[in-house]
């Protein structure tokens, strides 16, 4: 079944829910800045928009735009810039 998820007072929402590669969630983000951390490993694939990602042990921001990925370690957190309103999936290994 399907569960809303909702974080920073609203401005980031998601929908989880499984696939065949195992839990993901879809979502929107309003344009800001935020920081998640992470259980599980995280894949994400933005839609829609463009954000600006600073990962773990990284120095510099990298600029990620419609069907590009990144991935995340387990157990680690990431900041996330949101230029404009914008559509992820994530899936989490």
């Amino acid at each position: 079944m399907f569960s809303v998820n909702e974080y920073f007072e609203g401005q980031v929402k998601s929908i989880s829910f499984t696939t065949k590669e195992g839990p993901a969630t879809i979502g929107v983000m309003a344009q800001g800045e935020y920081e998640f951390g992470t259980k599980n490993k995280e894949i994400m694939t933005i839609i829609t928009g463009q954000v600006e990602v600073l990962l773990p042990g990284e120095e510099k921001w990298k600029i990620y735009g419609p069907q590009q990925t990144f991935s995340v370690p387990a157990q680690s957190s990431f900041k996330i810039r949101v230029k404009e309103d914008s559509s992820y999936l994530c899936l989490y290994k």
